[in-house]
């Protein structure tokens, strides 16, 4: 790995983790208040898959039937809770897990939240196997606006070792799902994962090549292999091990192969045309998340929802939220996150940035000067914009971003345990000064 990727790596590693760290669970905890002016961006999470794959870190969980049932009537009744103590949303994000495990309970999900805010956009994610006329069916008339698919490689090798072969198919019958998908959605996003252990380079461009030139997409998400510690650990018995030095190399490939008509609309996705991006932290710098295993961030705190279905069950069902640790960020930390991800998004709004936190650009001004002089952002008078150079280097703070908040993750998954032999439920609730969430004391 080349030494200045070190010393950033080194540096934004120890930033990341010192951000996700958070609380051990405490009782008596709120949620601020919403502001009532604007609307919200919601991230609902099903951690339900029928196959976990070796590589992903995210909160999911082996689906079974019945319990995926209650975990979506118990979605609901927080959704319930989120709209009378006052949250009005534009946009949704469904992530997992596979959303689209239950179709049916997914739409009736989608369209509550319909009948109590009005909703602009829907993006779900979802695997191979749903891209069948009846589930996209279904989503469309539900309200779903994009879809995106975790595709991860068309190299049918790959797809053996990351244990996606037989469930999913070939990448031939990948492709020919993808095909089929068209026209349902404003946007059919595929999910790319780049610098996987046996990938090369002639690997890589052929993905790139039938994922953009045949499979028809209108936007496409190349994300670098990202995973925590213990997930790693696991890799290694069936993918092999993780070269870091080659993401630099392999992201350039990816830049350099791209057809022209795909533009970057973040450092790692491309789009065909205007649409919902796969990041919608880079839009909404304040998003509330519900279900088992979702994160939020509101007024300058990130909080995360248990990981225990059991008791994420037992929370809503005694009148309570999910929430159960919170991490507060300090003043220049939440300039700092305002500048990562709208940089993430390409470029930053200066009069923006002011209007939002006043003093912004002086505060700041060690991390942008250092920036400048690295050559990964240009200052266009109005605005900081991402060089070529800087969207490399923007793939290497959100993946240690990212690896981070996994490493979370895994402590969180430890915790369950704990949360379970608690000696009552956690106290925390989602506080409005007006209206109150009912069936709570």
């Amino acid at each position: 790995m080349p030494l200045m990727d070190r010393i950033l790596t080194a540096g934004f590693r120890h930033n990341s983790r010192r951000l996700t760290r958070f609380k051990t669970p405490q009782p008596s905890e709120s949620l601020p208040p919403p502001d009532r002016d604007r609307p919200y961006m919601l991230y609902l999470h099903v951690p339900f898959c029928v196959v976990l794959c070796p590589f992903c870190s995210f909160h999911r969980v082996c689906f079974r039937e019945d319990k995926a049932t209650r975990y979506f009537e118990s979605l609901r009744q927080e959704i319930r809770m989120a709209h009378d103590a006052g949250y009005r949303f534009a946009d949704i994000y469904v992530g997992g897990g596979t959303p689209t495990v239950m179709p049916e309970e997914l739409a009736e999900t989608l369209e509550l939240v319909r009948r109590l805010s009005p909703i602009d956009s829907i993006s779900i994610e979802t695997n191979p196997d749903d891209l069948t006329p009846a589930v996209m069916g279904r989503m469309r008339d539900a309200g779903v606006t994009r879809l995106s698919v975790g595709i991860q490689s068309l190299d049918d090798k790959l797809l053996r070792q990351m244990d996606r072969y037989d469930k999913y198919g070939s990448a031939a019958s990948v492709m020919s799902r993808l095909e089929g998908a068209q026209g349902y959605f404003d946007t059919l996003n595929a999910d790319m994962i780049f610098n996987l252990p046996d990938q090369d380079d002639e690997s890589l461009l052929r993905d790139v090549d039938l994922i953009t030139r045949q499979a028809g997409v209108n936007q496409v998400t190349f994300y670098p292999l990202m995973s925590a510690e213990s997930t790693m650990r696991k890799m290694l018995k069936t993918m092999g091990n993780v070269k870091f030095d080659r993401e630099g190399h392999m992201y350039r490939l990816i830049l350099d192969a791209l057809p022209a008509d795909y533009k970057p609309s973040s450092a790692w996705c491309f789009s065909k045309s205007e649409g919902t991006v796969d990041e919608y932290v880079i839009e909404n710098e304040e998003y509330l998340g519900l279900g088992s295993g979702s994160l939020s961030y509101l007024d300058g705190i990130l909080y995360s929802s248990t990981f225990s279905l059991n008791n994420y069950n037992r929370q809503i069902a005694a009148g309570r939220f999910g929430i159960s640790r919170k991490q507060p960020l300090t003043k220049r930390d939440r300039l700092r996150y305002f500048m990562l991800m709208n940089l993430f998004g390409l470029s930053l709004d200066k009069d923006l940035a002011e209007r939002r936190y006043p003093g912004f650009m002086r505060k700041l001004a060690p991390e942008i000067l250092g920036l400048k002089i690295m050559g990964a952002v240009r200052d266009e008078g109005d605005r900081l914009v991402l060089t070529r150079y800087g969207m490399r280097i923007w793939i290497l703070i959100m993946r240690e971003f990212f690896m981070a908040v996994s490493d979370f993750r895994d402590l969180m998954r430890h915790a369950i345990k704990e949360e379970l032999d608690a000696p009552g439920p956690l106290q925390i609730r989602l506080q409005s000064p007006e209206i109150r969430s009912p069936g709570r004391s």
